[in-house]
């Protein structure tokens, strides 16, 4: 088995964070390149709100798309960053910002970096908030044509 490049899965959670940690000590047992791929997913902004009470409109900051991308992409770009910055001593890094579906995001860089591993978190969802909500993780595993590794974040007292 040879492992030398890893995309590590991120966004701005704990959940996430763990993974990149977890994913940078495996690159540095295999001295892999690491890709960081943060996928921003298109905002919806709504035009008109009301209070709930008396149904009189509220003056909501004006958002238009330009601006919401820009926020996004400037949130995207702080993340990695960071996270580079904190995890990557020593390592040779990629970073992907990508703008779409998240799941297919991850896929589509993992085949343009030419991974041989994917690493994600996973927020643990199950039940009713699975099915509202999908799993991105259990997307990549199921479509991916690279091993993936997924970390749980167990907290203590779970």
């Amino acid at each position: 088995m040879k492992i030398s490049k890893i995309l590590i899965g991120i966004d701005d959670s704990k959940f996430a964070e763990y993974a990149a940690s977890y994913g940078f000590d495996i690159a540095r047992t295999f001295n892999a390149h690491v890709g960081l791929v943060h996928i921003v997913e298109p905002g919806i902004v709504t035009n008109t709100s009301s209070d709930s009470i008396t149904g009189m409109p509220i003056q909501a900051p004006v958002y238009d798309e330009i601006n919401l991308l820009d926020i996004q992409k400037d949130q995207a770009e702080n993340v990695i960053e960071r996270t580079i910055k904190k995890y990557a001593q020593g390592l040779q890094v990629t970073h992907f910002n990508e703008y779409g579906s998240t799941a297919d995001g991850i896929l589509n860089c993992s085949q343009e970096f030419n991974a041989d591993l994917i690493v994600l978190g996973t927020h643990s969802r199950s039940g009713l908030d699975r099915l509202l909500m999908g799993s991105v993780a259990e997307s990549v595993v199921r479509n991916s044509q690279v091993p993936v590794l997924v970390v749980p974040l167990v907290e203590i007292g779970e």
